[in-house]
């Protein structure tokens, strides 16, 4: 479609995230040209059965989404599709609009293909979110919302807002998502404990049939990461999304003291961990894996360890936009190598055959 090398040095040249509110303004304004929109998706859509699957009662026409973070407000779901992914997950939402921390709160490592960010859940709150999403209907690709508590809210009301906001987008989404693995909210990890995602998830049961999944971070001890992923699962999580964003600042050289790292840098870490959780809790609930996922051989892995779906942000950035395109067609490729008719024949092999060898 085009050389994304000389447009990436383009983008490159700016600031992360001015380059960033750039392209998202481009791909805001996408769809209103109907002609290039339907070049763009022919460019870029893989029609395969074999990439089909149905989650949460809904069709995906591949295993490779949008991760959160990329489309805070709700601006951008058409060109998601547009761009070949079978989904896309907005947000973090937060019921009142929020500013994020202060700048600069986004950096490049160009050298180790990852990003670092400290945006602090900026977002125009849970209103005028829900106002872009009535006027982006109807969308065509399955929607998750991820949905995270105002900076200022105590743990003591933080159900509330995950309450508010549940109610407000239910109707929108194919799934939510309970963030409180984020590392640029103060304390916001610390509602990563039994008793609290047991009252969050056994409140959600009360409010909505929509699946609730649970999104934590990757620097939890793997014995703690599955105890509260099985408490979650137990008390009526639909599913589990591994990883958030890192704070192992030693991942990239020069790092900033502050904020997640993402990106190719985080891609051991976090199969690492999607593994050991997938080792208890395959079949038992939906894994989505994400973190440092770039490549259709990579997402394969995260396949074959146990995930329905995968993610990706960063690998956007670096890559390009023909990026899902490419990795759908690699997958078509690895199903073929291995003899299998369906990305769904793939899911969990691995553990398959570790559980018949023992």
């Amino acid at each position: 479609m085009f050389d994304y090398k000389i447009v990436k040095k383009i983008l490159f040249v700016l600031k992360p995230e001015t380059a960033h509110n750039f392209t998202e303004c481009i791909l805001k304004f996408l769809p209103k040209i109907n002609f290039l929109f339907t070049y763009v998706k022919k460019q870029n859509y893989i029609d395969n059965e074999a990439l089909k699957q149905t989650i949460f009662g809904e069709k995906f026409s591949n295993p490779i989404g949008l991760a959160a973070g990329f489309d805070k407000n709700a601006s951008m779901i058409k060109s998601t599709d547009a761009l070949g992914f079978a989904f896309s997950e907005i947000g973090t939402i937060t019921p009142r609009p929020q500013e994020g921390n202060v700048k600069p709160r986004m950096f490049r490592y160009e050298e180790h293909k990852s990003l670092q960010n400290a945006m602090g859940f900026n977002n125009m709150g849970a209103s005028k979110i829900f106002i872009n999403l009535q006027k982006t209907l109807p969308y065509f690709i399955p929607l998750g919302i991820n949905l995270g508590k105002n900076k200022d809210t105590s743990e003591e009301f933080a159900l509330d807002d995950y309450k508010l906001l549940i109610k407000k987008f239910e109707l929108f989404a194919t799934y939510l998502v309970i963030n409180i693995s984020s590392p640029n909210t103060p304390n916001l990890r610390d509602l990563q404990n039994e008793e609290f995602i047991t009252k969050l998830f056994t409140m959600t049961k009360t409010l909505t049939q929509k699946p609730i999944l649970l999104k934590i971070a990757p620097d939890l001890q793997a014995s703690k990461a599955i105890s509260l992923c099985q408490t979650a699962v137990k008390a009526g999580a639909a599913g589990i999304i591994i990883s958030n964003t890192t704070t192992d600042y030693d991942l990239v050289p020069n790092a900033q003291n502050f904020g997640g790292l993402s990106g190719a840098c985080l891609s051991d870490k976090s199969y690492t961990l999607f593994k050991q959780i997938s080792e208890v809790l395959y079949g038992k609930t939906i894994l989505i894996s994400v973190g440092g996922i770039s490549n259709a051989n990579e997402a394969y892995k995260r396949i074959k360890a146990g995930a329905s779906l995968v993610q990706l942000y960063t690998g956007l950035i670096f890559e390009g936009p023909s990026i899902v395109k490419k990795m759908n067609e690699e997958l078509l490729k690895l199903l073929k190598q291995d003899n299998y008719n369906s990305i769904k024949d793939a899911i969990g092999v691995d553990l398959i055959q570790e559980n018949e060898n023992e």
